[in-house]
């Protein structure tokens, strides 16, 4: 049991796929929602800080190496063009919209993105670790009543 954990733990850290694919391989593998929940909010935060401190430094030392360039410079611009994004949608209310573009579990929206998008646009540490916690619990309670069925219940009432 312990290593089933320890699996959706490090999947909710890996870029792209976070806790929006670790709650539902948690779901498969039998394991309880709630605890499962837990373990991959604190999996998906911990690179966070990581993520907001050396993330830009890393990626713009890396774009102009030979090997790893590329890659380095494909992620840079993403982040920028998602934190541009971002800044023109929201404005003054960055905060929220730092929380939604998190929380709403789409491809290339997690905290991964988030962050890095923090991080290029100067929101300062606290409110971008704050902001970038409030969409992972959001995308957490969506995966997790997604995984649980209950998405397609409402859908199924609504129609």
């Amino acid at each position: 049991m312990l290593k089933k954990y320890l699996l959706i733990f490090l999947i909710s850290m890996v870029p792209v796929v976070e806790l929006r694919g670790a709650i539902p391989y948690s779901q498969v593998m039998g394991l309880p929602l709630l605890p499962s929940y837990i373990v991959c909010i604190i999996g998906n935060m911990l690179p966070v800080p990581f993520i907001y401190l050396f993330a830009r430094k890393v990626l713009e030392w890396g774009s102009t190496k030979p090997v790893i360039g590329k890659l380095f410079a494909w992620f840079l611009r993403k982040g920028e063009r998602g934190g541009q994004k971002l800044q023109a949608k929201a404005g003054r209310g960055l905060f929220v919209a730092l929380l939604l573009f998190v929380g709403i579990p789409l491809p290339g929206t997690g905290a991964w993105t988030g962050t890095l998008a923090a991080s290029l646009l100067d929101f300062d540490f606290k409110s971008s670790v704050l902001a970038v916690m409030g969409g992972v619990l959001l995308a957490g309670v969506i995966m997790g009543l997604a995984s649980a069925g209950l998405l397609g219940a409402f859908g199924f009432l609504a129609a």
